[in-house]
């Protein structure tokens, strides 16, 4: 029979929640050290890239989880992972913490490449085969000198197809969702002003992000797709062991 961990008391800083901080902030300050000193991005290497893209690695699926762009994107996320995370490994335990953790990283992985192929093959079949292999074998070089081509439907495929993607967003997201789901009446403050009720920040944040992403605005660097599939994911998975174990869930 299956038990769940139950903590004694509150711990403002669980491990699991803690030991994420401490690797994305190493994570981070490498990456900065090695643009400063070597001049050389470390982004091109644990950033996600499209799964057609030549650049991609499988490894890239974790490890573009802990890669942000800048200070202001890791701490957002790491603010939020703190603040909902830390609730929920203090109700599920560490170890099925962590494993909602990674399973809403990766499902927001999965979502997002299946958008970015949807949108490679839209610009794609607006071109020749030959425009499409030229921007396939060099397109990748072009933005790693920070151009692109003047063609838009040239310059939208390289930029679907090689372009890398960084942060924890997608999983921050499901914890998100997660928190929402267990403590739908709690209020959050926005902006540390207006209080709202979880269930309503969660519907609304997940709604916007979907508007955001079908309007699809080319200057918006934000992966909105990525963050639907974390809640996507984590909301499958909520219900899946709720499902088979009742007794310690909602």
């Amino acid at each position: 029979m299956y038990q769940e961990f139950r903590p004694n008391r509150f711990n403002i800083l669980p491990p699991v929640v803690k030991n994420l901080l401490i690797i994305n902030g190493l994570f981070f300050l490498v990456t900065q050290l090695f643009i400063g000193k070597f001049n050389f991005s470390l982004f091109n290497i644990l950033g996600m890239f499209w799964w057609g893209s030549a650049e991609f690695n499988s490894y890239q699926l974790a490890s573009h989880i802990f890669m942000h762009g800048d200070l202001g994107h890791l701490f957002s996320n790491m603010f939020m992972l703190w603040m909902f995370g830390s609730i929920l490994e203090n109700v599920w335990g560490g170890k099925r913490f962590l494993i909602y953790y990674f399973v809403t990283a990766l499902g927001a992985a999965v979502l997002h490449n299946l958008i970015k192929t949807y949108d490679v093959y839209q610009a794609a079949s607006m071109l020749s085969s030959e425009e499409y292999n030229m921007v396939k074998a060099e397109g990748y070089n072009v933005l790693k000198q920070s151009k692109n081509y003047m063609n838009p439907l040239l310059a939208a495929l390289n930029s679907a197809m090689n372009t890398p993607t960084v942060g924890a967003s997608g999983a921050v997201f499901g914890v998100l969702l997660a928190f929402g789901m267990l403590f739908p009446n709690t209020e959050i403050f926005l902006y540390f002003l207006f209080p709202v009720k979880a269930k309503y920040f969660v519907i609304g944040y997940g709604a916007l992000e979907l508007w955001l992403g079908i309007k699809n605005n080319p200057a918006d660097n934000v992966a909105h797709f990525a963050h639907l599939g974390g809640m996507l994911f984590g909301f499958l998975l909520i219900k899946y062991w709720n499902k088979n174990n009742r007794k310690n869930f909602f």
